[in-house]
């Protein structure tokens, strides 16, 4: 079987800034893979490329053995590419169970009646049943990305694409996303997960890429790419021959 995402030869730049340099990527279905890099690396370019936000200028992109390069993100959307955002944006107006069936409805196509059960199933396994009905715009950020996390598994994703969802939290509200998307992994769902928090990714990820300059520079597990001198080079200034 193809892999689920494949990314072949990918170039980006904005102006004179190369974000992505012919960047090839495979993920296997069920695979959590990591996403590792500096701020400015392209990581969350990258995000907006596969699922159809940003335009590459080369390459292309292969969702399951199709290209999918250019088709819109509503139609990524529904053939199963789904991703959250570092910093939640809920509709604030409407409950937390309204935002499930937007997503529900317009990601996943799915009628609004024959949503509702399966929206209330999500909203119980990320853990915001009870506040079903209160509006988004009041939730702590826990609970934002708890629900930037519901909304997204609402379109039914077959690859899920997680932007730094650890990011601002005390130490223990990270354990518990950790273990609501060690949760996820079991359903069968293929992550690509962005994170500064190393031992957020260590918990969940098979493996691990470091983006740089425009290209992948380290690939292994947790352990390995922080022993990489290339990789200490860019994090901490140390040259590769030190």
């Amino acid at each position: 079987m193809p892999p689920i995402l494949a990314l072949e030869g990918i170039a980006k730049r904005f102006g004179a800034v190369v974000v992505a340099d012919g960047i090839d990527l495979s993920v296997q279905a069920g695979e959590a893979l990591g996403v590792l890099g500096p701020n400015g690396a392209g990581k969350t370019t990258l995000f907006g490329i596969i699922t159809g936000t940003v335009e590459p200028d080369g390459g292309r992109i292969l969702f399951a053995g199709r290209d999918v390069t250019r088709l819109s993100p509503a139609r990524r959307c529904r053939l199963g590419i789904a991703r959250s955002f570092q910093i939640p944006q809920p509709f604030g107006g409407l409950t937390v169970f309204e935002n499930l069936l937007t997503a529900a409805c317009f990601g996943a196509g799915i009628a609004e009646r024959a949503a509702y059960g399966e929206c209330l199933d999500i909203l119980d396994r990320c853990g915001l049943v009870e506040k079903a009905n209160l509006r988004a715009g009041k939730l702590t950020l826990l609970d934002r990305k708890r629900l930037e996390l519901a909304r997204a598994l609402a379109t039914r994703p077959r690859l899920l694409l997680l932007d730094e969802v650890a990011g601002g939290l005390t130490e223990p509200e990270a354990r518990q996303l950790v273990e609501l998307i060690r949760a996820l992994r079991s359903s069968g769902i293929t992550i690509v997960w962005i994170e500064h928090v190393l031992h957020a990714l260590a918990a969940v990820v098979d493996r691990v890429v470091v983006l740089h300059g425009g290209g992948v520079i380290a690939e292994g597990s947790v352990a390995e790419v922080v022993r990489n001198p290339a990789v200490a080079e860019v994090y901490m200034g140390i040259p590769v021959d030190a």
